[in-house]
């Protein structure tokens, strides 16, 4: 499964997250928190401009219980988050 080492940290750090960034949108890089941030969009857009087409975890901090997002195309690598180029 990809993301593993990602959501075992989000899980193992959950009361900590929940308790200092309920409601906000938490960046997760292998066994790190990268940022916190106010929306999805701003999450996605950070780790897109970091870490280009290699996976990371956003997830937003709530008390309820997560489910599971799969964007294709970014999966796929059909989006070029590192380009520089006008479209």
């Amino acid at each position: 499964m990809a993301l593993e080492t990602e959501i075992a940290f989000f899980d193992k750090q959950k009361p900590e997250l929940v308790e200092k960034y309920l409601g906000r949108f938490v960046l997760i890089r292998d066994s790190e928190l990268i940022g916190v941030f106010n929306t999805i969009q701003e999450a996605i857009a950070a780790g897109a401009r970091q870490f280009g087409l290699s996976s990371f975890l956003v997830r937003e901090v709530k008390l309820e219980a997560e489910a599971e997002l799969f964007i294709p195309a970014l999966s796929l690598g059909l989006l070029n988050a590192n380009s520089t180029r006008p479209v």
